[in-house]
């Protein structure tokens, strides 16, 4: 892949169902770049930054569980278009590996084929806000629903919601790495989380090898 006119740096993204240890993986996967001397960031949606953080919680607080999937869909993409302005553009221009915890992708998913909103509209919608930033490598955690959101403790309002749900969320997801395969890497979600956290190094060492 050629690098884009004024980006240095490598953007992973880690995208799962529920439960999957996707914040963990990003940690682990972020310390171990560090040791290996490279410039890294940590970040995540919705979040990452001050206003960020305000929508994140106005996402996930059981108090709002009747909100419209549109407006769930758009508020996701304000909480991306700020995190990709203040924090991933930035720090991809500096040359450091970003690793966010959840992109564009989360979105075709849950809102996309989770929540049946048009995903054409979602694609317009996430390259306006993205500015077209893509990751160079999305590494998807796959797992069991039941099995994740027993893991997760379903407490917010996305956890909350049906089996069949977050099904359609992870059949979304399989979906889009059969469509993007050498982007999108499945890494199964069943061993401990430093066995599947040497398949993740695995994986992004080879590719951030190819990068340079």
């Amino acid at each position: 892949m050629a690098k884009e006119p004024g980006r240095l740096g490598y953007f992973i993204t880690f995208e799962g169902p529920e439960g999957s240890g996707k914040s963990s993986h990003c940690e682990l996967l972020g310390r171990y770049l560090k040791d290996k001397s490279y410039k890294v960031l940590v970040t995540r949606e919705p979040g990452g930054t001050r206003t960020g953080e305000k929508i994140r919680r106005l996402l996930l607080s059981t108090d709002n569980k009747d909100m419209d999937p549109k407006s769930e869909m758009l508020l996701y993409m304000a909480s991306r278009s700020e995190i990709v302005r203040e924090v991933i553009l930035p720090a991809l221009k500096m040359g450091k590996v970003v690793v966010c915890d959840r992109f564009l992708d989360a979105t075709f998913a849950y809102q996309g084929f989770g929540s049946c909103i048009d995903r054409n509209v979602i694609k317009v919608l996430g390259d306006f806000v993205t500015s077209g930033c893509k990751p160079d490598l999305t590494i998807l955690l796959d797992m069991d629903i039941e099995k994740g959101l027993k893991r997760s403790g379903r407490n917010d309002r996305i956890e909350k919601r049906s089996l069949e749900y977050h099904r359609k969320v992870r059949r979304g997801y399989l979906t889009l790495a059969r469509q993007e395969p050498g982007r999108i890497k499945v890494v199964r979600v069943d061993g401990d989380l430093n066995q599947v956290q040497e398949k993740v190094r695995r994986i992004v060492m080879g590719n951030l090898g190819r990068w340079k």
